[in-house]
């Protein structure tokens, strides 16, 4: 493991150009962020599947008394514009020019690596190749001539394990070497891009059409702005819409030569139709045949013997797990297996920490009372700030465990299979199967499946995920599921928790499917998901996913929920005299108004009324109010909210906090991916709504079915 400080951010501004530029490069599922997080140290999370990491992480290295800022860039299949991610990389390589790129290619999926690759190769960027996974390729039997393949793409190539540090060492060595020797390599362009030899011969018609539009690339445009006129020529022909938009900031110089961004529009699509002339074919389809071909070539000549896929275990279990008719009944096993574990262990966890806090809240009432602290100032400490957060924490058991197991799935290699086994589902309901990525992701936590949808390649698609993705059950709603599950339906609780879960992704699918009516289809796309072989988790690993994601909840229960539960305690409190169970305290008064809506769905309190209320801050803080608001009983919130709800009442209030409302994170990501007031408006107003409706259901009907 390379000595080595870290610093990480999400920051996509340009990098000041004082230190060499590193950029890592690859497929999804390469490896590529756990080789950035073995080279930095830094605690990144690793998914099974494309986009997850959706945008640039930097971070430091020190190696030898030399510097270099290394780029983590998002994992793509593609240098294109159609997807975000795609767009970011290589944007990122376009513009910022980095002095040396380490392209992460897994060595089991050689053939479908080497594609990106090629394309990296043709921008004429410095590249050394991390043959990640190695140890993998050679359980499968697949004998990779490493000094070929070096030959073959005339970069330099090293074997690596990233998960385990092997080669990483030798990896940042050569890097290092080769960004500090690119230093400056800007003024050399000029000179170099014309001896450069092409990495793959596209045929005499496609050829012939490069070389006449390279020709005026290199005459009409300046060196084509520091960029080499081949890749241009070929992004052209391939109708990459990002290119064409470079020129239209260099016509005033162009048009000096007799030439415009116009013109080169025209001289491209008379290119594009006397390619479809002569083959038959549109040009992007023979470039990407080609590309496929040629790195189909180069596989089989590195690769000396391949391994028997029907021989590997990982090909054994994939024939029970995704079998037509065992698939999703194995993965509604899995998934319900995971909150029995999750419920199971973390109850006596809970139960400690319930303990630990009634304690805590004593010694801190005695010692407080006891150097002379005026009563409000201890009620407020003890009932409100110890009793509000307490309330939230003892829910961090379970959301811990959840995080584990799920981490411990992903690891395993499980997870990959559950988004592909979404296609077809997906499908059904108007979205592409890559948009089950950002639902899986939503479990965790909305505001990052939001950002998940950067990878989908329709804008559709992506508009669409981002409106349904608050119907998913992010991870703070779980305690509110929890705690009235196991107020109410103790012995069943693990069927109550899941049927919620699963009714959020019924929802969300019935919502995709509306929606996918009204909103305009665009160009379809291929799902590519490459599916990892099965893995022995490893600890390490597991352990610090799970941290990174349950992490948040502490934060916010640190911060946020801190202090809401003191605004709540404090309005509850207001006016002098009454107290946080007076519905004529200030926050009483607010509760008692909105409370008369909520009584056709069973939960017509002020208490239950000012819960959702400030619930749209924060899910949790439903769990931290309510343990302000119930604080001056002596009984325990469970107690006390078995006096308020009624079974029915319960399920039905936990069916308004599944849908109603996003929390404010994550009505903000809303608006700043869709850029629309307007759209975030409509998903605010329909959970709203469709909330309301559904409680309204569950009670109604429970009643009148005798439930009641």
């Amino acid at each position: 493991m390379p000595n080595a400080a870290a610093n990480t951010t999400a920051d996509t501004t340009p990098v000041v150009a004082t230190l060499p530029v590193i950029a890592i490069a690859g497929n999804p599922n390469s490896g590529k962020t756990a080789l950035f997080n073995a080279i930095t140290g830094a605690r990144q999370h690793v998914g099974n599947w494309p986009g997850v990491t959706v945008e640039r992480k930097e971070g430091l290295i020190k190696r030898d008394g030399n510097e270099a800022l290394l780029v983590d860039l998002p994992g793509t299949y593609a240098f294109g514009s159609r997807a975000l991610d795609e767009t970011i990389a290589r944007d990122f390589i376009v513009n910022e020019n980095p002095d040396v790129v380490i392209n992460v290619v897994d060595s089991t999926h050689l053939e479908r690596n080497l594609y990106l690759t090629l394309q990296l190769l043709e921008m004429d960027v410095p590249v050394i190749i991390a043959l990640n996974m190695y140890d993998e390729a050679n359980s499968l039997n697949l004998q990779i001539d490493v000094e070929k393949l070096s030959e073959l793409l005339e970069v330099e190539v090293i074997p690596t394990v990233a998960v385990d540090g092997k080669g990483v060492d030798k990896l940042v060595c050569s890097a290092m070497r080769i960004a500090h020797a690119n230093q400056g390599r800007k003024e050399q362009l000029k000179t170099r891009i014309a001896k450069r030899t092409p990495i793959i011969d596209y045929g005499k018609t496609i050829e012939a059409e490069i070389a006449l539009l390279g020709k005026h690339l290199v005459d009409a445009y300046e060196s084509n702005q520091g960029l080499y006129w081949r890749w241009q020529a070929i992004k052209l022909l391939e109708a990459d819409i990002a290119i064409p938009k470079k020129f239209e900031s260099v016509i005033d110089i162009s048009a000096a030569r007799g030439k415009t961004a116009h013109d080169l529009k025209a001289e491209v699509a008379e290119a594009r139709a006397r390619i479809r002339q002569v083959s038959g074919a549109e040009a992007i389809d023979l470039i990407t045949e080609a590309r496929y071909s040629h790195a189909a070539r180069i596989a089989e000549a590195v690769i000396g013997q391949d391994s028997d896929p029907a021989k590997s275990s990982s090909y054994a279990i994939d024939r029970i797990v995704l079998n037509p008719w065992l698939a999703y009944p194995i993965f509604f096993g899995v998934i319900w297996v995971m909150f029995k574990i999750t419920f199971t262990l973390s109850e006596p966890i809970a139960e400690w920490f319930v303990t630990l806090f009634d304690m805590f809240g004593s010694i801190v009432r005695g010692i407080l009372m006891g150097i002379g602290v005026p009563l409000l100032l201890v009620d407020f400490l003890v009932d409100g700030i110890i009793s509000g957060v307490g309330a939230v924490l003892e829910f961090a058991p379970p959301i811990f465990l959840l995080f584990l197991v799920i981490s411990i799935l992903e690891d395993i290699g499980y997870m990959a299979r559950a988004a592909l086994l979404s296609d077809r589902l997906m499908r059904a309901v108007g979205l592409h199967g890559k948009a089950f990525i950002p639902m899986i992701l939503g479990f965790g936590c909305n505001v990052t499946g939001i950002l998940a949808t950067r990878s989908l390649d329709s804008p559709r698609d992506r508009l669409i995920s981002i409106l349904i993705n608050p119907l998913i059950s992010c991870a703070g709603r779980l305690p509110v599921y929890v705690l009235f599950a196991t107020a109410f339906f103790k012995e069943k609780r693990s069927l109550v928790v899941f049927s919620l879960y699963a009714m959020g992704v019924l929802l969300a699918a019935l919502a995709a499917k509306i929606l996918s009516l009204f909103i305009e289809p665009d160009a379809s796309s291929t799902f590519v998901l490459e599916l990892p072989p099965y893995r022995m988790p490893r600890i390490s690993a597991v352990l610090t996913h799970t941290w990174e994601r349950g992490k948040e909840f502490l934060h916010k229960a640190g911060t946020v929920i801190l202090l809401a539960v003191a605004i709540v305690w404090i309005l509850a409190n207001m006016p002098p005299g009454t107290g946080p169970g007076s519905p004529e305290s200030f926050i009483g008064r607010i509760g008692t108004a909105i409370a008369p809506v909520f009584k056709p769905a069973g939960f017509g309190t002020w208490e239950a009324a000012v819960a959702l209320m400030f619930g749209v801050v924060a899910k949790e803080l439903i769990i931290g109010t309510l343990g302000v608001l119930y604080s001056a009983s002596d009984a325990s919130l469970t107690l006390a909210i078995q006096g308020a709800w009624t079974p029915l009442s319960a399920y039905a209030f936990m069916m308004m906090v599944l849908v109603y409302v996003p929390c404010v994170a994550t009505i903000a990501s809303i608006r700043r991916e869709t850029g629309s007031w307007q759209w975030t408006t409509l998903a605010v107003a329909y959970t709203l709504v469709l909330g309301w409706i559904l409680a309204v259901l569950v009670y109604q009907i429970g009643m009148l079915i005798g439930l009641g």
